[in-house]
């Protein structure tokens, strides 16, 4: 007969937990590392040729520093809570922790790319909108305002004199989506990298360091420290940020267009953004990459760190207890 009373988890439901420490996790690195974001953002910017190119001081580099935050408050939650979901979700389906047969190593990590890439497609579903409007903010447009930034573009529903511009709730709709497909361009590879990577190396150490205690009445399953866990987290982040820079460039100019270029309602066509960014020479397309490297190495450690710390919190020390009669 077998009895489990001891350690029972604070949140016993899987999906709560997903959803909560996703939750945390997003506010957690979204609110602390703010500034370099705005930093990276203001660096990818396309630069306007015609004015006259001025030192800009540290003062001006800095002011406005938050600019585009409340956006990123409203959907940093629900959009880290979704990916987390289908992340976690996935792996479960695919990669039952009840198992106890060891998985071939080809599926662990077609588990974790396609956990990771589903994840980040609903992620994105909530992600874009606030993103656009964020980094319009971030760039200056609209006196760095969020709110101006969403009534500039929930504007385009009403009519105008003008018989060729396109208006309607649907031009709404593609407003708050742009760069939607190159934003997801760029977070599959990067989230692919860094979780693979993330996960792989706490399998190592789990296989090294954290043998599940086994006695004659009791098995106890241990868990990855949060500390760990965010180091690993760390260099996963910087790695995979790096490497996807240039898409990075890309998906900002993409979100800047519309009011960075003039005004043009026109459409933007990715070619002609990427040749834009080729004509200012190859080192153009890693533009902020220092920021972006740092940001996210800083972020893949709070982000990660504080995901595996809400985690085990709210799963407790999970005790088996096993007796034989």
């Amino acid at each position: 007969m077998s009895q489990q009373h001891e350690g029972e988890p604070l949140v016993s439901s899987l999906w709560t937990r997903s959803l909560i420490s996703g939750a945390i996790a997003g506010l957690t690195v979204d609110c602390s590392l703010y500034p370099l974001d705005t930093i990276k953002t203001r660096l990818q910017k396309a630069r306007d040729h015609t004015a006259p190119q001025t030192r800009v001081s540290l003062r001006q580099t800095f002011r406005g520093i938050y600019a585009g935050l409340p956006s990123v408050l409203f959907g940093s939650a629900p959009s880290a809570a979704s990916f987390f979901i289908v992340y976690d979700g996935v792996k479960r389906s695919l990669l039952p922790p009840s198992s106890s047969e060891p998985q071939p190593r080809a599926r662990i990590i077609f588990t974790h790319s396609l956990a990771s890439s589903l994840g980040e497609i609903a992620a994105c579903a909530v992600r874009v909108p606030t993103e656009v409007i964020k980094q319009r903010a971030q760039a200056g447009l609209f006196g760095g305002s969020s709110l101006l930034a969403l009534k500039d573009i929930l504007s385009l529903r009403h009519a105008t004199s003008d018989p060729t511009a396109k208006r309607g709730y649907s031009q709404v709709f593609r407003e708050l989506y742009r760069g939607a497909g190159i934003t997801i361009a760029r977070e599959i590879p990067f989230t692919v990298l860094q979780f693979t990577m993330w996960e792989s190396m706490k399998e190592a150490y789990g296989k090294r360091y954290l043998c599940s205690a086994e006695t004659a009445t009791s098995v106890i399953e241990t868990q990855i420290p949060a500390s760990t866990s965010a180091m690993f987290g760390s260099v996963a982040g910087a790695i995979a940020a790096g490497l996807t820079t240039p898409l990075d460039v890309i998906k900002t100019r993409v979100m800047l267009a519309r009011r960075g270029d003039g005004g043009s309602e026109a459409p933007v066509r990715l070619k002609e953004i990427v040749r834009g960014i080729a004509r200012e020479g190859p080192g153009a397309f890693w533009r902020g990459i220092t920021p972006r490297v740092t940001w996210i190495g800083i972020g893949g450690a709070v982000f990660l760190g504080s995901y595996q710390k809400a985690s085990n919190t709210l799963e407790g020390r999970r005790e088996k207890v096993e007796k034989g009669i």
